[in-house]
């Protein structure tokens, strides 16, 4: 047995805890001033939820009218909200009380870029946490002829999901999970069941 194969992770994609975690903000990239304004994350595993979070953040800048109209948050809704300085630590811990996590995101180049822009500003080293993209995931097992898109809300009709997407972190977050697991479930047809597996089928 080489040594790359011994250290290869032999856990179940059931014993792994994944971090799904979902953003809203006040617009498309924090390269432009965009600033985070709700953070939503459930942990999971094995099917079981184990933990949520879920904050409002003070983004310290009146929200345009497109971003009020898309999701339904308001200034209203986040003036007396913590601000990222105080969200932020507190999520960093809420992923750290679990261990050998990967995190979980629709589109996640979107939400991790948002998270680490957070922690330049902060100060903070952002950990090198292992990222599943589930949009990246359904384009591997959900053939294109089978779906008009990989948006959250197509593949939630596709899979028939009981949680619906609305643009609201933690609402978004359970539809991403029940989005996930019916990924997994088809991942067994490309014998995949180990998350060792997963990061090679995914590359």
């Amino acid at each position: 047995m080489t040594a790359a194969m011994k250290s290869e992770d032999p856990r179940t994609l059931a014993e792994v805890t994944f971090i799904v975690l979902d953003l809203e903000t006040t617009g498309a990239s924090p390269t432009t001033g965009c600033a985070i304004t709700e953070i939503g994350a459930i942990a999971i595993r094995g099917g079981e939820i184990l933990e949520e979070f879920s904050s409002f953040v003070n983004p310290q800048v009146a929200l345009p009218e497109y971003i009020v109209n898309l999701t339904g948050i308001t200034d209203e809704m986040l003036i007396d909200a913590p601000l990222i300085n105080e969200v932020f630590p507190d999520f960093i811990e809420f992923i750290d009380r679990h261990e050998h996590v990967h995190l979980v995101a629709h589109n996640a180049p979107f939400d991790i870029g948002f998270l680490k822009a957070a922690a330049t500003q902060l100060s903070h080293i952002w950990p090198k946490y292992e990222v599943i993209d589930t949009v990246k995931l359904a384009r591997r097992v959900i053939e294109r002829s089978e779906i008009e898109n990989y948006k959250l809300g197509t593949l939630s009709q596709f899979f028939n999901t009981k949680a619906l997407p609305n643009h609201r972190a933690l609402d978004d977050v359970k539809t991403t999970v029940e989005v996930l697991h019916r990924l997994i479930e088809r991942l067994s047809g490309y014998e995949v069941f180990t998350i060792a597996q997963l990061k090679k089928f995914m590359r």
